[in-house]
């Protein structure tokens, strides 16, 4: 059996610092004569504009040192950083983080980069068609320092402000979003983002990338955080129903469970339904939660598959085995039928009768009758709700009521719940509109794979 082994995958979005170390930013230079005209108090507290005494001083000898055509910023650091606590206008702010910044650039000096960056951001005066920008050159500076909480905050910013390149879209912010969550070790917070941005982006009619998903339920996944890995993967398969697809869905449900024979079989028919059986192990499995003394036609049926798919060789003793003792049954069961049937509506009936009579004919394919007896079941004392939920569930499934099918299996809870999603997600996909053409669940499969 392929166990569900997705690898972590990082947004497509370059989460380095190039687009930040790449270039310099223009700031508000400061001229001597007009740092003194912008000095009058009145310009300070019109618009928080204007330069003191103290920030000119401390602003014009660095400053025109490193105009100087190959001036070397690092003895100047040490005065760079001394204009920070200087900035306290506006102007001051955007004149002395754009040459802090661009000295950063020189000195691939990301905190000096990141510190010129947030004063240009907090002085108001950076040109509205550049804000998005500067907000995406904090973030991915915050980002790489690992400065989490303040790297999403910028990365906001950018989103807010519109920002998009050639090579960076909208939705690569968003997943870079949840990227900071998951960095930060922030798992179901970053899921939470996730999924709010899913629902965003099909409200707004726009496509969702399959990459989305993915990484969401890899992270779910790894980390083991339910109810999320199963709400990530019905997601998934709701929008990309391939039965590869369904086939990871369906496997990692088992690998997070410790599942029972008749759980199993619950999860591996859907399997079977939805074309996602392959190797070898995952048709043992099937023979061997179903049992050929049990539910002989239902065994049958899966090792010819099985044998027609060339999954298993006809020399496996096992199954080979399995197939003799269902053929052998197979008459003596389908000739009790009718006196079951009438066993289990008899209105003295006990619930193992009743129980007993449903699974045999969901087991023939008589999902009508099998319906009636989980129903039945159902009103009984001692009655084990979750499996008969879950199975009358798939009978109406069965049936096509897939209306009915999602109100039952959506009562199921427990160790089952997460089969009942599967099998909800399957009605789901079986009642949209793709579906109501009359193809069968591969053909729809097969046409998105």
């Amino acid at each position: 059996m392929t166990l569900f082994n997705m690898r972590k995958r990082s947004s497509n979005l370059a989460l380095t610092v190039a687009l930040a170390t790449g270039s310099a930013v223009v700031a508000t230079a400061v001229y001597p004569a007009e740092a003194q005209a912008q000095r009058k108090k009145k310009d300070k507290e019109e618009d928080g504009g204007g330069y003191s005494d103290e920030f000119i001083a401390a602003y014009q000898p660095v400053n025109e040192a490193l105009q100087e055509e190959g001036a070397d910023a690092a003895p100047y650091k040490t005065q760079l950083e001394a204009l920070i606590p200087l900035s306290n206008t506006n102007d001051e702010k955007i004149a002395a983080g754009g040459l802090i910044f661009n000295s950063g650039i020189k000195l691939s000096d990301r905190p000096l980069q990141l510190q010129g960056m947030e004063l240009m951001l907090a002085s108001g005066k950076v040109p509205a068609e550049q804000v998005g920008r500067y907000n995406f050159i904090a973030y991915q500076l915050s980002n790489a320092m690992q400065d989490f909480p303040k790297a999403r905050t910028y990365l906001q910013g950018a989103i807010d402000n519109n920002f998009t390149t050639a090579d960076i879209s909208e939705a690569d912010l968003q997943i870079a979003m949840a990227e900071n969550f998951f960095a930060a070790g922030q798992n179901v917070e970053g899921l939470a983002f996730l999924d709010q941005a899913i629902e965003a982006r099909k409200g707004q009619g726009l496509d969702v990338p399959e990459q989305w998903y993915r990484r969401g339920l890899t992270v779910a996944y790894n980390e083991e955080i339910v109810p999320q890995v199963y709400d990530f993967a019905t997601l998934w398969i709701a929008e990309f129903p391939s039965p590869d697809n369904w086939r990871d869905a369906i496997n990692l449900t088992r690998n997070l469970n410790s599942y029972e024979a008749a759980q199993m079989l619950d999860l591996l028919r859907l399997s079977r339904t939805v074309n996602a059986l392959k190797d070898k192990q995952d048709y043992i499995y099937y023979v061997e939660s179903a049992d050929p003394r049990r539910l002989p036609k239902e065994v049958k049926d899966v090792i010819e598959e099985a044998y027609a798919k060339d999954a298993v060789s006809r020399d496996d003793i096992f199954v080979a085995d399995a197939l003799t003792t269902a053929d052998g049954r197979i008459a003596t069961d389908r000739a009790d039928l009718p006196a079951l049937e009438s066993d289990a509506d008899a209105a003295g009936a006990q619930l193992r009768t009743v129980t007993a009579a449903a699974n045999a004919f969901y087991s023939y394919g008589d999902y009508a009758k099998a319906a009636k007896f989980y129903e039945k079941a159902l009103t009984m004392p001692g009655v084990e709700s979750a499996e008969v939920l879950t199975r009358l569930g798939m009978a109406q499934v069965g049936l096509g009521q897939y209306d009915a099918a999602r109100t039952t299996l959506s009562k199921v809870e427990g160790l089952r719940a997460p089969i009942a999603q599967l099998w909800i997600a399957y009605a789901n996909q079986m009642s949209a509109p793709s579906a109501s053409t009359g193809e069968s669940v591969t053909e729809v499969a097969d046409a998105t794979s």
